[in-house]
């Protein structure tokens, strides 16, 4: 009698455990679906310019110049759960200015951390273009340190983000932008985390710039508060960008 109701209660206790790590999935994936919207103006403004076109993929957005498209491209990589389209105004200025194309890809999960595609998977949709940067934002920067160690790779961007170890090629051109008002990547560990990266890394720090400002998708939990505008972080991310791009 004993043994059977200790079996009931290991089957009872199995079945709660297996019923809670199934909830936790589903929250889990819940979770990783409330991602930061894109601010619509913003977006549109940017498919409403004639100078460079905007495509949708599966595994990506696009943006190429209409005329005149150089042979550079980069890959970027959004911050954790922020929608990829919330980077088209950040980044369509240096395509108009540079003619580099850029692919903006969509993390699974819309985790850059839960992404383990090639870098191919979305060079492959430029294949125009033959010398490639990689980026990104937050999170996405940290996972674009890791495609930095192939060694097609022209250079690297991060926007508000730092490498998580060490860039393997000393010679890797490497442009980090940061905010001085960024209370998630802050100047504090940009600078505990500048060793990890070549010696001859350039270092912008754009004045009055917050986490999000580096995107166009509103305010964000933890972030500090910014006292720079919206267009003027775009102007500063464009003309050091547009300037990185040219010279690497």
């Amino acid at each position: 009698m004993a043994t059977t109701s200790l079996r009931r209660r290991i089957r009872f206790g199995g079945w709660a455990a297996l019923t809670a790590l199934v909830l936790g999935v589903i929250a889990f994936l819940i979770w990783t679906q409330l991602v930061m919207p894109a601010d619509r103006a913003a977006a549109q403004a940017v498919f409403d310019n004639p100078a460079v076109t905007v495509t949708d993929t599966p595994d990506s957005v696009v943006i190429a110049p209409t005329e005149g498209g150089s042979q550079e491209g980069l890959v970027f990589i959004p911050g954790a759960k922020v929608d990829p389209y919330a980077y088209l105004a950040t980044l369509s200025g240096t395509v108009e200015e540079t003619g580099m194309t850029v692919v903006i890809t969509k993390p699974v999960l819309n985790l850059a951390f839960f992404d383990q595609r090639s870098l191919e998977t979305f060079t492959a949709l430029a294949p125009e273009v033959d010398t490639w940067f990689v980026g990104g934002h937050s999170l996405g920067g940290v996972r674009a340190c890791m495609y930095a160690q192939d060694d097609d790779v022209a250079g690297l961007v991060l926007f508000g983000s730092y490498c998580a170890s060490a860039v393997t090629d000393p010679d890797l051109p490497v442009l980090s932008l940061s905010g001085s008002e960024d209370g998630l990547s802050t100047p504090e560990k940009i600078n505990d985390t500048a060793s990890l990266l070549p010696e001859d890394t350039t270092f912008v720090r754009i004045e009055g710039a917050s986490h999000a400002s580096f995107g166009a998708y509103g305010a964000q939990p933890g972030d500090g508060v910014p006292t720079l505008s919206a267009r003027d972080a775009e102007r500063a991310i464009t003309d050091a960008l547009s300037e990185f791009v040219t010279t690497n």
